[in-house]
């Protein structure tokens, strides 16, 4: 048997529509208790205000962690933008491409993270933040 066969019917044989409420009223004659609260619209995720209008810049692109390296590269410091989501990895080339120019030295994209050579961590950050990211320094 399913539960909605299995409501117990009120005193005139019929499934109870009503509010938890309703019934206890009923039952202790009291007028005076509250209704319950009432259905309410959940808000938009996203309000069409913080969208950028079409062909504008898009600000609100995601965390983006800036991050100097020197583990297994023989002591060469090494600075390392990782965390971009829903980019393809033809922008990342393009904004490796963009830094490495900046900074005047090379650089790779790998496993989805930008390698540029050096302590350019604010050179990145600069560019990044053109970009419509928001780049954040992380570790030492």
């Amino acid at each position: 048997m399913s539960r909605k066969k299995g409501r117990k019917a009120n005193r005139e044989g019929e499934a109870s529509g009503g509010t938890p409420f309703d019934e206890l009223s009923e039952l202790l004659g009291l007028d005076n208790l509250p209704k319950g609260p009432e259905k309410v619209d959940k808000p938009a995720r996203r309000s069409l205000e913080k969208l950028p209008p079409r062909g504008g810049k898009n600000t609100t692109r995601g965390r983006i962690e800036i991050q100097r390296q020197t583990a297994h590269r023989g002591g060469k410091a090494v600075t390392v933008a990782s965390g971009f989501k829903g980019i393809a990895l033809a922008e990342k080339k393009e904004l490796a491409k963009k830094i490495q120019r900046a900074c005047g030295v090379g650089g790779t994209v790998k496993e989805g993270r930008i390698e540029i050579q050096g302590d350019n961590r604010e050179t990145m950050m600069e560019i990044l933040t053109e970009a419509g990211f928001n780049p954040v320094i992380s570790g030492g």
